[in-house]
């Protein structure tokens, strides 16, 4: 049994349906997510301990935050990633369950190449946290109330 090739373009032109909704272009949100990342990241390291990978963000084809605990993150530069962004899952290599720079790689597919990392900086979650919250802030302000319409 075959797939319908519409199911996929009918979900693509879904998400794009989606994500024209959004009143701030993609762009701009991206823009904003690494301006957050990179305030809230710490000074180069050399290495990191990892065992496991709670979550994984990806910022750009050359920028991805990994989290290995809820409130440990690191921000890894990549040497260029190919499809970073649509990517489903990632894979960290490490040496005695530390991720080091310019040895260890992050992992994208069978048919990617690995990326080396080039640099690791901690992630101050905390303050990230609190960025994230105030660009969700609207403001808001009481309607005002219009003259009413001249009878007539």
């Amino acid at each position: 049994m075959s797939k319908s090739p519409l199911i996929p373009a009918g979900a693509l032109m879904l998400g794009l349906l989606c994500a024209g909704c959004s009143s701030v272009p993609y762009a701009q949100r991206m823009s904003e997510r690494q301006a957050a990342y990179a305030a809230a990241a710490g000074a180069p390291v050399r290495s990191f301990n990892f065992f496991s990978l709670y979550s994984w963000e990806p910022l750009s084809d050359t920028e991805l935050a990994v989290y290995t605990q809820p409130n440990k993150a690191w921000l890894l530069d990549l040497g260029g990633c190919q499809d970073l962004l649509f990517v489903n899952s990632i894979g960290l290599t490490s040496n005695i369950n530390q991720v080091m720079v310019g040895f260890d790689k992050v992992l994208t597919g069978r048919h990617n190449f690995p990326c080396t990392i080039t640099r690791i900086r901690p992630i101050d979650v905390k303050s990230l946290k609190l960025a994230q919250q105030k660009q969700r802030q609207i403001e808001s302000a009481a309607r005002r109330a219009d003259k009413p319409a001249a009878s007539q």
